[in-house]
């Protein structure tokens, strides 16, 4: 039986809050799967891949964040992509500095499970990069 797109999409989310990746693998995405963070992409375009890659991603964002949190506040089902539009809020670990940003995010899919990330932290980039306008 299919899975709704936007339940997975929020169970992703969920994973990334609680940096489950065991669960995100287990149950979410494929194997393959490509993370591409806001801010890795701002600086210089690259991302993650695999279990081995996220779970490099998850090391990183220990080092460097005290928190970072994704807040998802709309969900839009693009028939074999999700956009999730939201913010992103942190507070550097070495800093303490806050951050709290606007994002969005599209999740694409391969069957039920996802197998692309890509994060904007400029909401009208994610806006273009799925198809479409405010």
């Amino acid at each position: 039986m299919a899975r709704d797109k936007v339940d997975v999409a929020k169970r992703v989310v969920d994973a990334y809050n609680r940096r489950d990746v065991d669960g995100l693998f287990a149950e979410l995405a494929t194997p393959d799967f490509e993370w591409y963070p806001g801010i890795v992409r701002a600086l210089d375009g690259g991302g993650y891949r695999g279990r081995e890659g996220v779970d490099r991603f998850a090391a990183d964002t220990s080092e460097n964040w005290a928190e970072l949190q994704i807040i998802a506040e709309e969900f839009r089902d693009l028939g074999d992509r999700v956009l999730v539009l939201g913010r992103i809020k942190g507070r550097g670990k070495g800093s303490g500095a806050p951050v709290d940003a606007p994002q969005a995010m599209i999740l694409d899919f391969r069957g039920d499970r996802i197998w692309r990330s890509r994060v904007y932290l400029d909401r009208a980039e994610g806006l273009l990069a799925a198809g479409l306008s405010e």
